[in-house]
């Protein structure tokens, strides 16, 4: 009896390490979007906002599209449908 409830508490305390934990997240913790807020609230749903960020070559926004064949490149949109890009000072 003494073996079997040490193995049972010997398995609980093993599995009680494998425990996930939960990060501490205090309110100055960073976005977890690499784009700037505004652009956040701004771009339409269901974009992977994690994967956005500035191509210079256009100075548009981009995000990675994982579909079911490949992973594509494409513009990250605002909810009307316009692509969102910097307004460029002429």
């Amino acid at each position: 009896m003494q073996k079997r409830t040490a193995a049972i508490s010997l398995t609980l305390l093993v599995l009680a390490g494998c425990a996930a934990q939960a990060p501490d997240v205090g309110a100055e913790a960073a976005s977890p979007y690499p784009i700037p807020d505004e652009v956040v609230a701004v771009a339409g749903p269901n974009q992977d906002l994690t994967t956005a960020r500035l191509d210079p070559a256009d100075d548009c926004y981009w995000y990675y599209h994982a579909g079911p064949v490949e992973t594509t490149l494409v513009p990250l949109r605002a909810a009307n449908g316009n692509q969102i890009c910097n307004v460029r000072a002429s």
